[in-house]
């Protein structure tokens, strides 16, 4: 049986605005095994990093933890002290933010960035944090590493600088690597660099990695579980081969939708119409009705409960009540799952 190193369960936030307290995060339980990649996907909005950032704890003056419990190494994370707070977090759990330039010190060179997670949690001498960032710059693949050591980060590229915040994160072995967006802001040939490191770090160090975005083919190359988020709330969840061969959500049918494939005909990409409900009034049933062509009555006017796909695969959606009519994933669903098929196969061989 899989050994859970980081247990969500019943997290609600909300954020204090001009306009309203908004209802940001909305009863999300979710956990990680040791040794594996969650993905949390979902549109911008969704909850994906709010999330995160509550887990090392990392909240605005404006946030508040309404309820729930996120349980790490047998503690509640939620009602540690500021002191415990700071050795877990860069230490036990750490995080690659989607813009490296705003977790990099300009001032400093990126030698001494990268050795101080070592000397704030394990106190090693400056000599010795420093050899040791000279060899993870070189495990993460920035060149020519031990000579670049007192150069700055306006001076390496933005796939380099990618690098540069990983090698931070992951220099102390932490247990648990949140990676948030970690690859949107590169080329494609960069980001699948970037994808591939973080595959090999992770089988390499051991770390369980929550991996943020919005893209689904990022998820197709790096993750084992997935947990689909739409207003503030996780509406499915599976393997990797449940959401992209069986996906049951309308709204996931809609992200997958919304990936190009190699097939495409057309030179414009399919989008979900409307927009998110607003969370300062959240809808009293699923929020995702008024975007949802396939949406019966109930959803109006009740959430949908979590129903039972498979042992591994749960989605909250009415259309998997046993008295709802039966309803098949549009054509072109049908037709991407081929492809995922094909091309999986393809990769196999």
């Amino acid at each position: 049986m899989a050994q859970k190193v980081l247990d969500v369960k019943n997290l609600s936030i909300d954020f204090d605005t001009l306009n309203g307290t908004v209802k940001a995060i909305r009863d999300v339980s979710f956990h990680l095994d040791k040794g594996e990649t969650l993905a949390l996907v979902g549109e911008s909005g969704s909850g994906k990093s709010i999330t995160v950032r509550t887990i090392m704890r990392l909240l605005a003056d404006n946030e508040t933890i309404t309820n729930g419990t996120i349980d790490f190494e047998g503690k509640d994370i939620l009602k540690e002290s500021k002191k415990e707070m700071d050795k877990i977090r860069g230490g036990k759990i750490a995080m690659i933010s989607q813009d490296p330039m705003t977790s990099l010190d300009p001032t400093m060179n990126i030698g001494n960035q990268v050795a101080e997670p070592l000397r704030v949690h394990e106190g090693m001498s400056k000599h010795k944090a420093l050899e040791q960032a000279a060899e993870v710059l070189e495990e993460v693949g920035i060149p020519n590493a031990r000579e670049r050591m007192r150069d700055y980060p306006h001076q390496f590229s933005g796939g380099q600088r990618q690098r540069i915040v990983i090698a931070m994160a992951i220099i102390d072995n932490p247990d648990v690597l949140i990676a948030d967006e970690p690859t949107t802001a590169l080329d494609v040939t960069v980001q699948a660099q970037i994808i591939k490191l973080l595959k090999d770090l992770k089988d390499k160090i051991g770390t369980s990695i929550i991996f943020i975005t919005h893209d689904l083919g990022v998820v197709a190359n790096i993750a084992d579980r997935v947990a689909v988020m739409y207003a503030g709330k996780i509406v499915e969840y599976g393997t990797v081969d449940d959401i992209f061969y069986n996906p049951q959500h309308p709204y996931t049918w809609g992200l997958l939708d919304s990936m190009p494939t190699l097939s495409m005909n057309s030179d414009r990409l399919n989008t979900i119409p409307g927009t998110p409900p607003n969370l300062i009034n959240p809808p009293k049933g699923d929020a995702f009705y008024a975007r949802n062509k396939y949406a019966l009555k109930i959803d109006h006017e009740k959430q949908p409960p979590f129903f039972k796909v498979s042992d591994t695969h749960y989605a909250a959606t009415w259309l998997l009540d046993k008295r709802a009519p039966k309803v098949t994933p549009p054509e072109s669903i049908q037709k991407r799952q081929a492809e995922f098929k094909k091309r999986g196969e393809a990769d196999h061989d």
